[in-house]
């Protein structure tokens, strides 16, 4: 999470609509993206199915502050992820129940990936920290087949073999870095 707020708070008024690496996404819609996902964490993690929260997280999440809309966004996610029995406790996701140990690992994967999709987008330090791109690179080559076909990531882009933890990472869920 701090990985994409660093970025999104670099964003400037004037790059709200610029491309991003990923197909068909500006920079509003990543951001939005990401605060749609982090809107859902404290329903999911609450007990919430996904007929629950049904469509009150769709459209544009962003209005006219899209910052502080991240910020808040971020910051309930957050509360719900460290209160008490948060990891222990089932969730319901669009792909049927899992524990949410598991969301949380999907989560982070796509805060990752997207603070150096938002980095690349906005002409920032696109550096995700070493350890953060190794952990993750490990979490996306275990579940890779899961991904293939879901239409999540794109299809994976060779690297030379001393490419590092995190250009492996970007590569493996088809972005070039």
């Amino acid at each position: 999470m701090t990985e994409f707020d660093s970025r999104v708070r670099q964003v400037r008024p004037d790059q709200w609509g610029s491309s991003t690496p990923c197909k068909e996404w500006s920079v509003h819609d990543l951001v939005n993206h990401l605060v749609y996902e982090q809107l859902w964490a404290p329903e999911l993690l609450a007990g919430c199915t996904v007929e629950q929260v049904g469509d009150r997280f769709d459209g544009d999440q962003l209005g006219d502050d899209p910052v502080r809309s991240w910020v808040l966004a971020a910051a309930a996610a957050r509360e719900a992820w460290i209160s008490p029995k948060a990891l222990i406790r089932p969730v319901h996701l669009s792909g049927g129940r899992s524990t949410s140990v598991e969301y949380g690992w999907q989560m982070t994967l796509d805060l990752g990936v997207h603070a150096w999709d938002l980095a690349r987008a906005i002409g920032a330090d696109e550096r995700l920290d070493p350890d953060l791109a190794r952990t993750l690179l490990e979490y996306a080559r275990e579940h890779l087949a899961e991904f293939a076909g879901s239409g999540i990531f794109g299809p994976s882009v060779p690297v030379p073999d001393d490419a590092s933890d995190q250009d492996r990472l970007v590569a493996l869920l088809g972005r070039t870095p």
